[in-house]
């Protein structure tokens, strides 16, 4: 019969000894130390893959790069 109140008591025992996990400055620290890091890393990778792109579509190929004349010689 009194099992009831024991239950009861149990819960707010955990409910209030849990209460610092739900603390504001505990949860997602990081995220709101570095509001933007996110975006700049997102951003930082696609300019990395834009730049390999880039430079794949625009380097000289290496039968080119042989068939350069020299001032000197003609």
């Amino acid at each position: 019969m009194g099992s009831g109140g024991a239950g009861k008591h149990t819960a707010e025992f955990f409910r209030r000894r849990d209460e610092w996990r739900k603390h504001p400055m505990l949860g997602n620290q990081l995220r709101h130390a570095t509001p933007g890091l996110g975006i700049a890393l997102v951003a930082f990778g696609i300019y990395l893959v834009g730049e390999q792109v880039y430079n794949r579509m625009l380097a000289p190929s290496h039968s080119h790069s042989h068939s350069h004349v020299k001032a000197g010689e003609h």
